[in-house]
């Protein structure tokens, strides 16, 4: 049996804050911007005003950080706010009927702080699985740079490091 590639990759940050800070801003999808290196705004659409489950958003994306540019409408899928310890932020990018792909932040408390996971997974349809096939290796190693700048960058603002 041939092993096969998953469809997405994940990428890990330990932060010294508690998961309550860290879900506040990771769920704020109005400050990716901050921080993404493709995703540089975001605003809440369809009277969304905060993270909830079902809630619509719109990102827009600058691809590769070089372009093409383009809005793309996103739904939140999972938004389990912190208890235990741990939080979940997830959503999916394109059409409700048709997503291409979904994103997430999952978090749990580790020493002293939070660990958190951000991850991709493509929808595993025919077409997508051709795109990754050919595509996959590139896209995947593109992905895990700009969550680990992502993380990195949400890190910063969290133990208040500030650059100079």
């Amino acid at each position: 049996m041939a092993l096969i590639k998953p469809l997405g990759g994940e990428v890990s940050v330990h932060m010294k804050a508690p998961v309550e800070e860290v879900w506040a801003l990771v769920s704020d999808v109005t400050r990716i911007g901050e921080f993404s290196p493709e995703t540089f705004e975001a605003t809440w659409t369809h009277g969304a005003t905060g993270p909830a489950q079902g809630a619509r958003f719109k990102g827009h994306v600058k691809r590769n950080g070089v372009g093409p540019t383009y809005w793309t409408p996103c739904t939140v899928t999972k938004c389990v706010e912190p208890g235990n310890n741990e939080a979940v932020f997830e959503f999916s990018v394109g059409l409700d009927a048709n997503p291409i792909n979904t994103w997430g932040y999952r978090m749990h408390a580790e020493n002293g702080g939070t660990r958190v996971t951000e991850y991709f997974r493509l929808t595993p349809a025919w077409y997508i699985r051709g795109y990754w096939l050919l595509m996959g290796r590139l896209r995947s190693k593109t992905n895990e740079r700009g969550m680990r700048a992502t993380l990195e960058a949400m890190k910063a603002v969290l133990e208040g490091v500030s650059e100079s």
